[in-house]
């Protein structure tokens, strides 16, 4: 159905185009491809493939699990670095700043905050655990707009999007073609899914093959197969979407993804 879309919506939609083309893109693989390839052999235990530990839900439904509110409505997430990540930090954390009242700074010194450091692959906490919270970006792999944003919306507290309770109704997951023992990477989790829609175009969301064991596919969109999921650009319309309605934004772009042109 068609969504009349305001001035602020307007200014969205072109403040995203401008932030979402800034920044390294992963190559010509999509986000989790590459986050699963880095992984490949580390010793850190994860689940679903890159987190770090199985807490909450997919927008968790627990509020000591978010990061707190400030008096003036933003949620500060304070971060520190183990390496220099400066240009692609800055770029791939700007349109959280832009879109949302998330406010990724560095740290003071805050007892709860962000430890960026590079190594064993890419992975992060879901949700906010406490203390120092290792959020792990290696700089041979994981330097790259959508996976910074990728692991960074783990540690706000969202699941993968194919996780979602209601995701049965969207995509088909081929157990035959999962490798051996990677079936859990596909359990749903019982979520809130903040009443916005399923979005295939998910920072959020597996690739097609995720843990296929053959190359043939393990997850396919329905009704329509060939609706593209896995994608390397960053955050989504509804990926942003979801930040401001979990934490209480008051921003709501809530512009089709069809209307993205890129």
């Amino acid at each position: 159905s068609s969504v009349k879309i305001s001035s602020f919506n307007i200014i969205v939609l072109y403040s995203y185009i401008f932030l979402v083309f800034l920044g390294k893109k992963s190559g010509s693989v999509d986000v989790f491809t590459q986050i699963s390839k880095v992984n490949r052999g580390i010793r850190v235990p994860t689940y679903q493939g890159d987190i770090l530990r199985p807490k909450g839900r997919s927008a968790m439904n627990c509020t000591e699990c978010l990061w707190p509110k400030s008096t003036d409505g933003t949620v500060i997430v304070p971060y520190n670095f183990s390496s220099n990540y400066s240009k692609s930090w800055h770029h791939s954390s700007n349109i959280f700043i832009h879109l949302t009242c998330v406010r990724f700074v560095p740290r003071a010194n805050e007892t709860d905050f962000l430890s960026i450091v590079s190594d064993n692959g890419c992975a992060s906490f879901l949700g906010k655990v406490g203390g120092d919270q290792t959020v792990q970006l290696d700089s041979y792999g994981c330097i790259y707009r959508g996976i910074i944003q990728h692991e960074l919306n783990h540690a706000l507290g969202f699941y993968h999007e194919q996780s979602r309770s209601d995701r049965d109704d969207y995509v088909t997951i081929h157990t035959e073609n999962i490798i051996p023992g990677y079936e859990g990477n596909f359990n749903k989790a019982d979520s809130n899914n903040l009443g916005l829609e399923y979005d295939y175009s998910s920072v959020m969301h597996y690739s097609g093959d995720a843990f296929s064991k053959n190359g043939n596919l393990t997850i396919v969109p329905k009704p329509d197969p060939t609706v593209p999921i896995g994608q390397r650009d960053g955050l989504s319309i509804l990926d942003v979407s979801k930040i401001n309605r979990l934490y209480q934004c008051g921003k709501s772009p809530m512009i089709r993804t069809s209307l993205l042109l890129f």
